[in-house]
């Protein structure tokens, strides 16, 4: 097995110029995982508890990083309810530059030296027909079932911030930001989003120590009765004056009530006074996931990409 070396914070900032030299040029490159706002919210909320099964490498020209290798090993993932999520396979993100394209080879070759498990998973960016080619002729297959009715494929969704709706929210309820209410309410906003959350306040100490995060672009809704009942970070990509919002989520027992639409419409209009022009936010991709993809096109939201997830064996032959 090739020698591991983790992921550190350092590596973060690196691997999101990475992203916004992308997202500049080929903007569909960028595959789940791999944006600048998911780089900051993933490494933030889980490397205290998981960063141990995160082996990475980068590859530079010139003194900048032109393609990076993130592998999640098999793990054991706590959830807030008490349950026990058992990761078996090993999965990759990665980025490699458009003018770089042939490090594929190199990621691959170093992803089969870290990989444990009875099988690997990847999801590159379905316009990038090289790549793909590439890992299919080194025994990567399309994954059927990630690509089912239900499954867990991810669109990237885009539109332009030049007309942006006032957002209406029901009587009683106003927004909030995350500096204005305290890491608590933060935390528990959240948690109540997602249930059997791995959500803790050590992961929100982490996300808010993330070079990119900004409580002024951390956005909440607060009901009546005191509860947080959504929230949404905002992620701002200065050089390419985009954000992208990760995570978005609303308390079930206030779903319906046109919170998401009125959250997501205020962040836009707060990302533009911050300078952006263009925003971003994924979801689930498959048929059997249309309630986030219905809230983000109801906002102007349309699909700019989405990911090819693929999949090896531990049988598979390799070409």
């Amino acid at each position: 097995m090739t020698r591991l070396d983790l992921m550190t914070a350092a590596d973060v900032p690196l691997m999101q110029g990475l992203a916004q030299r992308v997202t500049a040029v080929r903007p569909d490159l960028i595959g789940a995982g791999a944006s600048y706002g998911e780089l900051a919210w993933i490494w933030g909320k889980d490397h205290a508890a998981q960063g141990a099964a995160w082996p990475r490498r980068l590859w530079f020209v010139g003194g900048d990083p032109v393609a990076w290798g993130w592998a999640c090993l098999p793990r054991r993932v706590r959830r807030s309810d008490g349950s026990v999520k058992e990761a078996t396979g090993t999965s990759l993100t990665y980025q490699v530059h458009p003018d770089h394209a042939g490090l594929v080879d190199e990621v691959i070759d170093w992803y089969e030296g870290v990989a444990a498990g009875p099988e690997r998973t990847v999801i590159p960016s379905a316009a990038d027909e090289f790549a793909l080619k590439r890992w299919m002729a080194h025994g990567y297959a399309v994954d059927p079932a990630a690509l089912g009715d239900t499954g867990d494929w991810t669109q990237l969704n885009e539109r332009d911030l030049t007309d942006v709706h006032r957002p209406v929210l029901p009587d009683g309820f106003r927004f909030r930001t995350a500096d204005e209410a305290g890491p608590e309410a933060a935390v528990r906003a959240h948690v109540d989003a997602w249930a059997a959350s791995t959500y803790t306040a050590e992961s929100y100490e982490g996300v808010r120590r993330t070079a990119s995060y900004r409580g002024d672009l951390h956005i909440l809704v607060e009901a009546p009765d005191g509860t947080m009942a959504a929230s949404t970070i905002m992620w701002l990509d200065g050089a390419n004056r985009t954000v992208e919002f990760e995570p978005v989520g609303t308390h079930p027992d206030y779903r319906r009530l046109g919170l998401g639409r009125a959250m997501l419409l205020h962040g836009m209009r707060l990302a533009r006074a911050a300078g952006a022009t263009h925003a971003t936010v994924a979801c689930l991709g498959a048929p059997g996931h249309p309630e986030a993809r219905g809230l983000y096109y109801g906002v102007g939201f349309r699909e700019l990409s989405r990911d090819a997830p693929l999949i090896r064996t531990g049988t598979a032959d390799r070409t």
